[in-house]
């Protein structure tokens, strides 16, 4: 599934005199305009300023965070419970709202917190003779680096593949925890290790990818073990140095954070046309090795692409409508 969300103008851009050019028709409709065509151009006096982009929900500026929820992740958690895998990942350019969506804020909690939440709540009300057991760990992605969040001074940890092909992080933390109030005390502690910096396009720009994997193993009376994992990942946000006037340090973390999101992008792309291309190359990068599983194999999965509606980001929108577009044609086997 591929969701579309529109964040709010901002008050730097309304101040710089940016008009909005995107927004969404219906609940699956996303029209672009192109701001830089002439109006007067007899050239191109046939051809349509706006280009329209289908995904499978769209929200605009005024969706809360409960919306985005209920149609996006909800509906996976009843499989994560009964041992399938299930993935959910925040894709857009810097400062268009997905540490937002995925963490949200005190008052306006996000996808992590509610999914934790509805999880736990579905534990309790399962039958008293299913035994769980929920585990979860932490990590960022910085410059091609792994860092366990819960634990940083382990330092730099190695990604290895097991028997079964299931691509693991060696070393990682993995706590046991009994509650979701419990987990999102182990995130908070987590999201204060996680790299952030300002640039010019965001305040507190995240500068690595961010993902959490929670596990939940079942075992019936007298049955077997099953398992499902949950990723949800916060993405760094894709970004042109014109944009950001980032320099030096955060120049070379914005050349990595662009490799392994046009890693991920040529996993899209293969996968997206797989009769023509047999070999996917998950190997380009840490993060799509991470995601092996979840964009072809054993697992339901939701991309959340945001993009703003302002004048001023139209390359990075049209870019990340077509890149989320493309996402739309991929087909995993659970």
């Amino acid at each position: 599934q591929v969701a579309l969300r529109i964040r709010p103008m901002s008050a730097a851009e309304l101040a710089e005199g940016a008009r909005p050019i995107a927004h969404s028709t219906d609940e699956q409709v996303v029209v672009l305009r192109d701001p830089m065509e002439d109006s007067d151009d007899v050239l191109r006096a046939r051809r349509s300023r706006e280009k329209s982009y289908v995904f499978d929900v769209a929200f605009d500026s005024t969706a809360t965070q409960e919306t985005v929820y209920r149609a996006t992740t909800r509906g996976l958690i009843a499989g994560v419970i009964s041992g399938y895998n299930a993935t959910i990942f925040t894709y857009g350019p810097t400062g268009c709202g997905k540490t937002y969506t995925m963490l949200g804020t005190d008052n306006e909690p996000g996808i992590c917190a509610r999914t934790l939440g509805d999880l736990f709540q579905s534990i309790e009300d399962t039958s008293s003779d299913t035994e769980y057991k929920v585990t979860m760990s932490y990590l960022e992605i910085y410059n091609e680096m792994i860092r366990d969040l819960l634990k940083p001074s382990r330092g730099c940890l190695q990604l290895r593949e097991d028997a079964g092909g299931t691509v693991r992080v060696a070393g990682i933390t993995e706590v046991s925890a009994i509650s979701a109030e419990e987990v999102l005390q182990l995130l908070a502690q987590g999201n204060r290790q996680r790299t952030q910096e300002h640039t010019a396009a965001n305040h507190t720009s995240s500068r690595s990818h961010a993902v959490l994997q929670v596990t939940v193993c079942q075992r019936h009376q007298g049955g077997g073990l099953r398992c499902g994992r949950l990723f949800m990942i916060d993405l760094a946000g894709s970004e042109r140095a014109a944009q950001t006037q980032n320099r030096g340090q955060r120049m070379k973390e914005g050349a990595h954070i662009n490799r392994s999101l046009l890693a991920l992008g040529n996993c899209i792309k293969a996968l997206s046309h797989q009769a023509s291309s047999k070999y996917i190359n998950y190997r380009d990068s840490k993060l799509t090795r991470l995601l092996k599983d979840s964009l072809g194999g054993n697992s339901r999965t939701v991309m959340i692409a945001h993009i703003s509606p302002a004048s001023t980001a139209f390359e990075e929108s049209r870019s990340t409508l077509a890149y989320a577009h493309r996402a739309k044609s991929i087909r995993t086997t659970v």
